[in-house]
């Protein structure tokens, strides 16, 4: 079935797995993309949106870049935000809530119209290593298939454990099983595992919510995109919806909390500090007697809803009580509870800089197996991984950013020079020079690079080039012009200068 070698193997088809097999065949790399379920390529296994404080910035870096996820976006958005547009400009950052089902189509299609990528269906259980340099992978059928590099981009599924209440089952995700076998090669070739914990909130029944109790949430009047490319501007949008626990919710959530297998030791494992389970925020915020609950549609046309706000593994029959005791969800209806999950990872200073592992030659990690937390911070690493895993088999140099040139290096500086105990997820404040780093000057920043390392187009450096002699010759007008009080004529032509240069 696989008589040829492949250059790059990527194992694994979620944001990180995704955009390391574009990046890799986009370069010129012959590429196969394994996963378990190829329907599932590009899936949205938590909220449906992209971007955000920071990682809307980190979005923008990957689009620059010469990536796909600012693209599959822009194709699928039902609504766009720009956030934090009270504070300065280096704190805004683009957000779109997506449709769910589309965002993992248009990533099946974009991947099938790429040129050098392959696909196959099957659960990789193991390595093939000779002298301390991988050289394919085998499948649980017991295929060998070839190649001189290797990208692991597992996310939540190395020995997955799935918790609702007291009840525990193996599993990646919702319906899909886990993956065995890599994480127990690793640690006998000498690598260091743990486990972390993520968690996430019941979907839900639009159609039982009554939505004149809740206060609406639209996009924004002059929506913008993520991708610099012509993509598509929303013409029209989805309003989400805001709501709040109370009182009443928090002492029902309290009368599960013997089930609930943070309290009672079945976890064990550290959850994102920043993205808490309700019941985690109840404990630990035990003087708030409310919070905020946001109402995501899954789609323009499905009635799922996502129950942003109220992620737990407490017993579904609890999540169900307290739930219904929520203004606007009296009437409730589950498609599935909330729950918990852990899962593998390998601490990410066992990596340099450019994801290599530092045991193994041509092995490279990507996204929650390394720690992380995030759809982008997932994607932005299956770049870099994907973008290296290329340059080193063509014997080039190997590819990196720095703290000062992206939220990606600072995101990838973080990991393997301080490693991480709890899921990483980006924030402004972690980079010291975000003023720099701003959403709207990625392209400015970065496409000249991914030009060079030939992964962005030509298109795309015409784009930034249009763009940055437009912004200069603005800043050069203001720079050399005058104008002196009373002297309409100076006026005049001022305004006539301006109303010459857009950008």
């Amino acid at each position: 079935m696989f008589g040829e070698i492949y250059d790059v193997i990527v194992v694994g088809g979620g944001h990180a797995g995704a955009e390391a097999t574009a990046a890799a065949a986009n370069m010129g790399s012959k590429t196969l993309i394994v996963t378990m379920n190829l329907q599932t390529i590009g899936q949205m296994s938590c909220n449906p949106a992209m971007g955000g404080i920071a990682k809307g910035q980190i979005v923008r870096e990957i689009d620059a870049l010469g990536g796909y996820s600012g693209i599959i976006t822009d194709k699928s958005a039902i609504q766009f935000k720009m956030l934090n547009k009270s504070k300065g400009s280096a704190m805004w950052s683009p957000r779109a809530q997506s449709d769910r089902m589309r965002f993992a189509e248009e990533w099946r299609l974009a991947l099938e119209r790429t040129p050098n990528v392959d696909f196959y269906q099957e659960m990789v259980t193991g390595l093939l290593i000779e002298k301390n340099k991988v050289v394919g992978v085998k499948t649980s059928l017991g295929i060998e298939i070839k190649s001189k590099s290797v990208v692991l981009t597992n996310g939540t599924f190395l020995n997955g454990l799935i918790h609702i209440g007291e009840k525990q089952f193996g599993g990646g995700r919702a319906g899909e099983k886990a993956a065995t076998g890599i994480t127990e090669q690793l640690v006998d070739l000498g690598f260091d595992s743990g486990r972390m914990k993520t968690g996430t909130p019941p979907r839900v029944d639009g159609r039982s919510l009554d939505y004149s109790k809740m206060i609406p949430q639209p996009g924004d009047d002059k929506p913008e995109k993520f991708s610099y490319l012509n993509t598509p501007i929303l013409q029209k949008q989805r309003d989400c919806h805001m709501t709040h626990t109370s009182k009443m919710v928090h002492d029902l959530l309290r009368e599960g909390f013997d089930r609930s297998p943070m309290f009672n030791g079945r976890i064990k494992s550290i959850g994102p500090r920043y993205c808490p389970s309700i019941e985690d925020k109840i404990n630990r915020f035990s003087d708030k007697d409310s919070h905020q609950m946001f109402i995501e549609p899954e789609g323009w046309d499905t009635v799922e809803v996502y129950v942003n706000g109220f992620s737990t593994s407490l017993p579904e029959d609890v999540q169900f009580k307290a739930l219904r005791s929520v203004k606007g969800f009296e009437k409730v209806k589950f498609f599935r509870p909330g729950y918990a999950i852990e899962y593998d990872y390998f601490p990410p200073t066992q990596l340099k800089h450019t994801l290599e592992t530092k045991l193994i030659d041509n092995l490279y990690f990507a996204g929650q197996i390394n720690g992380t937390t995030g759809y982008e911070e997932a994607a932005s690493q299956g770049l870099m991984a994907g973008i290296n895993a290329h340059l080193k088999i063509n014997e080039s140099e190997a590819f990196t950013l720095q703290r000062d040139e992206a939220y990606i290096g600072v995101l990838i500086d973080d990991l393997i020079t301080k490693g991480t105990e709890e899921p990483y997820r980006m924030f402004t404040s972690r980079a010291e020079y975000r003023t720099l780093l701003r959403q709207d000057n990625a392209d400015l920043r970065l496409t000249p690079k991914g030009y060079e390392i030939g992964l962005a187009k030509e298109d795309r450096l015409r784009r930034m080039k249009d763009k940055q002699t437009k912004s200069q010759a603005l800043v050069a007008f203001f720079k050399d012009t005058s104008v002196l009080p009373r002297t309409n004529e100076s006026h005049f032509a001022r305004n006539r200068l301006v109303a010459n240069i857009t950008i």
